[in-house]
């Protein structure tokens, strides 16, 4: 019932879509649309301009025992990231978050693409593209990065990608929620700024065992070009 819950969202986007402006890839009206972050804190700035895609990712973040510390460390993600940029300005896309979380909450030994298939989704049309690491550019570690190049409107376009570093981070209000994200790009084309909000899960336990774990996750990405 709950894969047809968000199926019936994508509908409805699709819908909307028909009535309003081409914009952007979405097909769809984003030149009103602004992004509300948490008052009373700096860490997330939200741009005063409209966003080239929102979408909702569904997937996971993946994490490594630190055995000294006995402390979970983040290794990378991967997740599928579901336009809903034709929800925006329906009474749909407030509760888009929410029932993307619980399809895949509800679900055990499922991946994310065949959460994919579930939704009745195609990479034509409810797909916008994948987000994983990769190893930083232009220093050491991981950096996320958010990939259209196969997905959507944007397949084939070898630029269709953004590599980011952190620049804002805002702690969820609820510990087992992943932090809320600004992220400013350092490589590819995609989008100059993305911001994740609206977590849901994502956090490992305190303590570990020995060995790697991944906890499911779902959020919210706005980007900004």
């Amino acid at each position: 019932m709950l894969a047809f819950n968000i199926l019936a969202l994508v509908i409805l986007g699709c819908a909307d879509a028909s009535r309003a402006k081409k914009h952007h890839s979405a097909g769809c009206d984003l030149s009103g649309a602004r992004l509300n972050v948490p008052a009373n804190q700096t860490q997330l700035i939200a741009p005063t301009y409209a966003p080239s895609y929102i979408g909702i990712g569904v997937g996971t973040q993946n994490y490594t025992c630190n055995t000294t510390l006995s402390t979970y460390t983040l290794v990378g993600a991967y997740g599928e990231i579901f336009d809903i940029s034709c929800l925006y300005g329906t009474s749909s896309f407030e509760s888009a978050p929410t029932v993307a979380s619980n399809v895949w909450y509800a679900t055990t030994n499922v991946t994310v693409q065949q959460i994919v298939t579930i939704l009745g989704l195609t990479h034509n049309s409810g797909v916008l593209g994948q987000q994983y690491y990769v190893p930083n550019p232009v220093g050491t570690g991981l950096s996320p990065k958010w990939d259209f190049t196969s997905s959507g409107a944007t397949a084939g376009d070898p630029n269709a990608y953004v590599i980011g570093a952190k620049v804002g981070d805002l702690p969820s209000a609820n510990s087992s929620d992943i932090d809320e994200l600004m992220v400013k790009a350092v490589e590819g084309e995609l989008a100059s700024l993305v911001f994740r909000v609206d977590t849901d899960g994502g956090q490992p336990p305190a303590q570990c065992e020995a060995g790697n774990i991944t906890v499911k996750y779902t959020a919210q990405y706005w980007f900004f070009s």
